[in-house]
């Protein structure tokens, strides 16, 4: 065995992830001693042990496991994420949680891995040809399923995550990047519609010169110009007939600093938290944001708002640049993989990775909506933990097998 992800147990992998896990660890006591709260780091601990479980579990199961239990694990995760509409329980708005014993369960994380195993199975079939409507439409099946049941919850930060995996994936397996247009553009057509009417229409042309060079097809270039023309006006169109509170909250959605003392509290404060921390924090147990609780819920979604404050810029880079290392590590394995279902499944996990990190550190630096996407390893969350826990496990249980040919 040796250290490379090419080939063996990739030990700098998981030493990467048991440091992510410690720090988060570190980070929520220092968010959470000493207030009524406390007992979720307890809980954090519990759901760290079992999630260290799991990964054993996972990197101890046979070669072609999930290969070959890809549709059972799938359809398995889809019975809690339909059982918890009716008899599930609602946390801060989202009626996605089950209370066992006073822990909560939410089966749309595991239901995310699921999905990128049976997703990974799917474009990886020898008789799946992405250029095909036909197996297109089975693959976005296979997403669109889960993220409705959880768009109905509501949550839509862990939604997004389905879609950029479901992007990702279907590339890495061979789709025409037109097709990928196709499925941003009309997004990006629709929000730009509201922001800007002039960056919207150069939005719109300047795409169609992109479909036209890629596939030298005028009908092909024409139709999209009117697909995204036809989505943003449309977009336009009900926007402006909102009431101004509807408005207004869409803006500050978008834009936490219009109301610093409401929706975007927490924004303002997690960047000061951050910004206060200089070269290297303020000492551990000594952030001001911190101990005295400045910033709601920040052993959750603003947990990197403690070490920022905490442990400075050189804490908070160090966090990057583990976080980095996973994803550089993640790539490797898939680009290495000899087969096709482990290829795409890698690179599904690493997306999830890259998403929820990227997300997660954009909010609290105030770049990027507010949208409750928690940070890998660190942020409170059994069922969160748990799932990236096996994550990780997936992509050290890939590397180990890469070489061996199994």
């Amino acid at each position: 065995m040796t250290d490379r992800s090419g080939g063996g147990v990739d030990y700098l992998l998981i030493a990467a992830v048991a440091v992510l896990l410690a720090l988060g660890l570190v980070s929520m006591y220092s968010a959470t001693h000493g207030t009524e709260v406390f007992v979720r780091f307890q809980k954090q601990i519990v759901w760290a042990v079992l999630g260290i479980l799991l990964f054993v579990v996972v990197l101890l199961s046979p070669a072609r496991f999930f290969h070959y239990s890809a549709y059972i694990i799938y359809a398995v995760a889809l019975v809690p994420l339909l059982l918890v509409l009716p008899f599930g329980k609602v946390v801060s708005g989202n009626a996605g949680w089950f209370g066992v014993a006073g822990f909560g369960i939410q089966p749309s994380e595991f239901a995310k891995v699921a999905t990128v195993i049976a997703l990974a199975r799917f474009v990886s079939d020898s008789t799946t040809s992405l250029r095909s409507f036909r197996d297109l439409g089975i693959a976005f099946a296979i997403v669109f399923v889960p993220w409705l049941l959880i768009f109905i919850q509501p949550d839509f930060g862990t939604g997004l995550v389905y879609w950029a995996f479901f992007l990702v994936m279907i590339f890495w397996a061979g789709a025409d990047l037109v097709i990928l247009l196709a499925f941003v553009s009309p997004v990006i057509a629709a929000v730009l519609s509201i922001f800007d009417l002039w960056m919207f229409l150069a939005f719109t042309m300047v795409l169609s010169v992109v479909f036209y060079l890629l596939r030298r097809n005028i009908g092909v270039a024409l139709l999209f110009l009117v697909l995204n023309l036809s989505v943003g006006f449309t977009v336009q169109y009900f926007y402006d007939r909102l009431p101004e509170y509807q408005k207004a909250r869409i803006a500050v959605f978008l834009d936490p600093s219009r109301s610093p003392t409401s929706a975007g509290y927490n924004v303002m404060q997690a960047k000061v938290a951050v910004g206060s921390g200089g070269l290297t924090g303020k000492g551990y147990l000594q952030g001001t944001q911190t101990q005295l609780r400045f910033v709601p819920e920040q052993w959750t979604d603003f947990i990197f708002c403690v070490p920022a404050e905490e442990f400075g810029f050189i804490g908070a880079i160090v966090i990057l640049c583990l976080f980095g290392f996973v994803l550089h590590r993640g790539w490797r394995i898939a680009r290495d993989a000899p087969f096709r279902f482990s290829s795409a499944m890698a690179i599904g996990i690493t997306t999830v990775f890259f998403v929820h990190v990227f997300v997660n550190v954009g909010m609290s630096l105030g770049l990027l909506p507010v949208i409750g996407i928690p940070l890998p390893f660190m942020s409170y969350g059994g069922s969160f933990l748990m799932t990236t826990m096996i994550a990780a496990a997936l992509l050290v249980h890939t590397a180990l097998y890469n070489t061996r040919g199994e």
